[in-house]
C-alpha cells in the first residue's frame, strides 16, 4: 500500500478498489492502424521500385510519359503514408495517455511528471526526442512484478528500445532524404533520393511492428499486473 509522507492518500479512490484495465477496444484499433501505416509504407516501397527504374532507363520520349506516370503513383503514395501517419499519431498518443494514467496507479512513484506530459512530450521540439521515451520506460517499470525474497523482477527494455530507437533513427533520416528529395534538379538525383526513400520507408514498416510489438506488451502488462497484483490501493479514512 502506497501513500504519501503524511500518510493521506495521493490520489481520490476508485470506486471499484481496483485500477480499471487497459482498453483492448483501442489497442485494437492501435494495431490495425499501424498495420495499414505498414502496408501504406510497402506501397511506396513498390513504388519507389518501380520510379527508379524508369528513371534509371533511357530517357526517350516515350520514357518521359513513363517518368510522369511513375511519379505520379510515387506521391500518391507518400500521400497515403501521411494519411495513416497521422492515423497511427492520434490513435497512439490517445492509447499512450490512458496508459500513463493507468500505469500510475499500479506504482504512482515511478513517475516524476503528470500524465499531461503523455500528450505534450510529443510536441516539445528537440525534447521529444528522448521525453516520451522516458515516459514509455517508467509505465513499462511501474507494470514489473513488485520483487520478493530480495530477487528482482525487472522486465527486459528491449520492445521498448527497439521502438523507440527504429522511431527516432527513421524519422532523423527521413527528414535528411525528404530535404535531399527537395533539393535534387537532375535525373540521377531523383535516383539518389528514391534509393534512400526506399530504406526509409522499410524502416517505417519495420518500426509500426516495433510499435506494434511495444503496445500490444505492455497491453498485456497493465492488464495482467491489475488481474494478479499487487498494486496501489487508496488509504482508507
Amino acid at each position: 500500500m502506497l501513500t504519501s509522507k503524511d500518510g493521506l492518500s495521493p490520489h481520490p479512490p476508485l470506486p471499484s478498489g481496483m485500477p480499471p484495465l487497459a482498453s483492448r477496444g483501442l489497442l485494437i484499433a492501435v494495431v490495425a492502424a499501424f498495420a495499414a501505416a505498414a502496408l501504406g509504407d510497402l506501397f511506396a516501397v513498390y513504388t519507389g521500385v518501380r520510379l527508379r527504374a524508369v528513371v534509371d532507363g533511357d530517357v526517350t520520349a516515350t520514357t518521359a510519359s513513363s517518368l510522369e506516370s511513375a511519379y505520379s503513383l510515387y506521391e500518391r503514395a507518400g500521400q497515403v503514408q501521411v494519411a495513416t501517419s497521422l492515423l497511427c499519431a492520434v490513435l497512439f498518443i490517445t492509447w499512450f495517455f490512458q496508459m500513463r494514467r493507468r500505469t500510475e496507479l499500479l506504482a504512482p512513484n515511478w513517475f516524476r511528471k503528470g500524465p499531461g506530459w503523455a500528450i505534450g512530450a510529443w510536441f516539445i521540439p528537440v525534447a521529444n526526442l528522448w521525453l516520451p521515451y522516458r515516459i514509455a520506460s517508467d509505465m513499462w517499470n511501474a507494470c514489473a512484478p513488485l520483487p520478493t525474497e530480495g530477487k528482482s523482477h525487472r522486465l527486459p527494455m528491449w520492445p521498448v528500445n527497439l521502438w523507440w530507437g527504429l522511431f527516432v533513427g527513421t524519422t532523423l533520416l527521413g527528414r535528411f532524404t525528404a530535404a535531399r528529395l527537395d533539393m535534387t534538379d537532375s535525373l540521377s538525383g531523383l535516383s539518389d533520393a528514391v534509393t534512400l526513400y526506399l530504406a526509409v520507408d522499410l524502416l517505417y514498416a519495420a518500426t509500426a511492428g516495433a510499435a506494434v510489438v511495444f503496445v500490444v506488451r505492455l497491453t498485456a502488462l497493465e492488464r495482467l499486473r491489475v488481474t494478479e497484483g499487487p498494486y496501489w490501493t487508496p488509504v482508507k479514512a
